[in-house]
C-alpha cells in the first residue's frame, strides 16, 4: 500500500536520460509527491557536486526527505573505463556520501539505491539461466567493480540503520537515451541512413552477445514504487529489476534494418569489441514481482520502435 505520508523525494541524476523518465513518472501518477531534483556536473540546473559532504548534508537537512532516490553516476562503462579514479569517486565515495547524510540528517528517510546488473560479471558465466540476487558479485569491468562496492555498502549500512533499497537493473533503453548505449548506438545509425545523412554501412562490436533488455519506462516505475510504498525496513530489500528474456544483439539490429526498410551492410569494428564479454545475462526479477508488484509492461518491439522515431526525428529536425 501507499503510505498516506507527504512524500518528498530527493532524486539525484535528476537530469539525466533515467532520471528524466522518473521525473516525468512521477509528475503523472504520483501529482501528491514533492519532487526535489538535483542534476549532477557542472551546468546543470540544481547541481550538486557527490564529492562535496558539506554540500550534500545542507541539500539533505533542506529537503529533509522522505526518500532519497539515487540515480547520478558514471554510467557508461566505457567512460568508467578510461577514468576509473572519477567513477570511483562519483559511484563509489559519491554514494558512501548520500548514503551517511542520509543517515545522519534525514534517518527516517528510504535510501534507493540504483545499482547494475554489471556487479554480477563472472557468475553470469555459471549461471544455468537468469540470475537471482543471492548470486556472488564478481564484477569483471570498472564499472561493474563501482557498483558492486557501493551496492555492498548500502547493504552494510542497512544492518546500521539506513532504509536501503537497492536495485540492480539489466540494459535499459528508451528514447532520449545516449548514443553510448548498444540500442540508441544502433537506432541512430539506422535513423542517419534512412534520412540520407550517412552510407548505407553500420558499425558493430559483437552482436552475437545475448542481454536482458527492458524499457527505461518500466524500469523507472520500480523505483518509484519504492520511494512511495509503505515497505519494511528489512537489510535485505535487493531486486533485480529485468525481463528474464536475453535477448540477442543480431536480433536488435536486424529489427531496426527491417523498420528501415533499406539494405544496409553490417561491418564489425574492432574499436567496438568489448575485452571479457560475458556471452549471455540476463535477471530474474521474480522478488520485485513478488514484493513489489512489478513487473515490466512496455513491449521490446515497441521500445526499439521508440527509440528509432526518437533519432529518426532529430534527424530531420
Amino acid at each position: 500500500m501507499v503510505d498516506r505520508l507527504t512524500h518528498r523525494i530527493l532524486i539525484t541524476g535528476a537530469t539525466g536520460f533515467v532520471g528524466t523518465a522518473l521525473l516525468r513518472l512521477l509528475e503523472r501518477e504520483h501529482a501528491g509527491c514533492k519532487v526535489f531534483p538535483l542534476g549532477h556536473g557542472a551546468g546543470q540546473r540544481n547541481a550538486i557536486d557527490l564529492q562535496d559532504r558539506k554540500g550534500i548534508d545542507e541539500a539533505v537537512r533542506e529537503v529533509q526527505p522522505t526518500a532519497l532516490i539515487h540515480l547520478a553516476a558514471v554510467a557508461a562503462p566505457s567512460d568508467a573505463r578510461n577514468a576509473p579514479r572519477h567513477a570511483w569517486n562519483v559511484n563509489f565515495t559519491g554514494t558512501m556520501n548520500l548514503a551517511q547524510s542520509v543517515l545522519h540528517h534525514a534517518p527516517d528517510a528510504r535510501f534507493v539505491y540504483v545499482g547494475s546488473s554489471e556487479a554480477y560479471g563472472a557468475s553470469f558465466r555459471s549461471a544455468a539461466g537468469p540470475v537471482t540476487e543471492d548470486v556472488p558479485l564478481r564484477p569483471m569491468t570498472v564499472y561493474g567493480a563501482t557498483k558492486a562496492a557501493a551496492d555492498l555498502m548500502i547493504g552494510q549500512m542497512a544492518y546500521e540503520g539506513l532504509r536501503a533499497v537497492r536495485f540492480r537493473p539489466f540494459n535499459h533503453t528508451g528514447p532520449g537515451q545516449s548514443d553510448a548505449y548498444v540500442v540508441s548506438a544502433f537506432a541512430r545509425q539506422v535513423a542517419e541512413i534512412v534520412s540520407g545523412k550517412s552510407e548505407p554501412v553500420i558499425h558493430v562490436g559483437n552482436l552475437e552477445v545475448e542481454r536482458d533488455f527492458l524499457d527505461v519506462r518500466d524500469v523507472v516505475r520500480a523505483y518509484a514504487s519504492s520511494a512511495v510504498l509503505n515497505l519494511d525496513a528489512a537489510p535485505d530489500q535487493v531486486y533485480n529489476i529485468a525481463s528474464g528474456q536475453p535477448r540477442k544483439i543480431r536480433d536488435i539490429l536486424d529489427t531496426l534494418v527491417a523498420q528501415s526498410g533499406i539494405d544496409i551492410e553490417v561491418r564489425a569494428d574492432p574499436e567496438k569489441l568489448r575485452p571479457n564479454e560475458i556471452p549471455t545475462a540476463s535477471g530474474d526479477a521474480s522478488k520485485a514481482r513478488a514484493e513489489l508488484n512489478w513487473q515490466p509492461l512496455v513491449p521490446f518491439e515497441q521500445t526499439i520502435a521508440d527509440v528509432f522515431g526518437y533519432w529518426h526525428r532529430l534527424c530531420n529536425a
